[in-house]
């Protein structure tokens, strides 16, 4: 009897063992509360047979970390990249990672977002690769005219690329996070948002056209794919980053009807750091995601300025 006691008890211990492991991550786009360090990062993951993402940490103030993400789709005939890291360094890393996966050149990187962030270190590209060709919007070639590695090519509605076997689709699903935001598609496998859409993190307005950014994300969610990936945040398993996509498009919603109810109220909001309105939010379940401190009197200002028709 005994023996079949102790049995028990290993048993329920194995078994308890399985369902901590089955454990879902915290959904949160905080490293730590994850419980990830520093030293994770940065962290490679095959999603699909040749489809990779890489998640890379960057400091953001006043404090704490969060991801940037890359998609690389690795062919037959060469490697398309797309977003890049923040700095030469990051960037290094990044092109180092992909080396060791594959011995194909990196032909293209597509520029999904303009912003530092994604493009500090594309210098590392050309480094690395001197005939890699960097693809972006129109809108995101003017932005980026004057840097060192400027995009040759630009997608200003859609573009079919095919590689090997594989065929990818550049699109332009139009303005979000920024005025010349692309996506990248691999039919039913994989569609690459950036920072369309970010994985529970509070959103990022500053340079956003907020109600196209809502008609943006729900031409994406009409996409048929098997993986949606955010430019920030973690890459969990596919139905959760699908969910998640749905969530962050729930959470802009809210964002942007609590900025016009300021609005309409006339709680003042002058700028990100004379902002009254920011203080009398009320940011119901977003008030705890990762970047809400700073990031919600800029997203209060920049629905005010649509609101009164002073976006650029």
């Amino acid at each position: 009897m005994l023996r079949f006691a102790c049995a028990a008890i290993v048993l329920g211990a194995v078994l308890l063992g399985v369902a901590q492991a089955a454990e879902p991550p915290v959904q949160t786009g905080d490293p730590f509360k994850r419980g990830l360090t520093q030293a994770d990062f940065p962290r490679l993951k095959q999603i699909e047979p040749g489809i990779y993402t890489y998640e890379a940490l960057r400091t953001i103030e006043p404090r704490g970390f969060k991801t940037t993400v890359d998609l690389i789709v690795v062919t037959g005939d060469g490697v398309l990249v797309a977003d890049g890291q923040g700095t030469e360094s990051a960037g290094r890393d990044l092109v180092a990672a992909i080396t060791r996966i594959t011995p194909q050149p990196i032909k293209y990187v597509v520029i999904c977002s303009e912003h530092g962030d994604h493009t500090g270190g594309n210098a590392a590209f050309k480094a690395a690769f001197p005939s890699v060709t960097f693809i972006s919007s129109p809108t995101s070639q003017k932005a980026l005219a004057k840097s060192a590695n400027p995009p040759t090519e630009t997608v200003a509605d859609r573009r079919a690329l095919t590689l090997g076997k594989t065929t990818l689709n550049i699109l332009n699903l139009g303005r979000s996070h920024t005025g010349g935001d692309l996506a990248v598609e691999v039919p039913g496998r994989v569609l690459f948002l950036s920072e369309t859409y970010v994985h529970r993190l509070f959103p990022s307005l500053r340079a956003a056209y907020p109600s196209e950014w809502l008609a943006t994300l729900a031409k994406a969610q009409k996409i048929d794919a098997a993986w949606y990936i955010a430019g920030h945040g973690f890459v969990d398993d596919a139905p959760t980053m699908k969910a998640e996509l749905e969530t962050y498009r729930q959470a802009l919603t809210y964002v942007i009807g609590e900025a016009t109810r300021l609005h309409a109220a006339k709680v003042p909001c002058l700028s990100p750091a004379d902002c009254a309105a920011a203080q009398q939010a009320n940011w119901g379940p977003y008030a705890e995601w990762t970047e809400r401190e700073n990031q919600a009197p800029v997203a209060i200002l920049r629905v005010y300025q649509e609101l009164d028709g002073k976006l650029p």
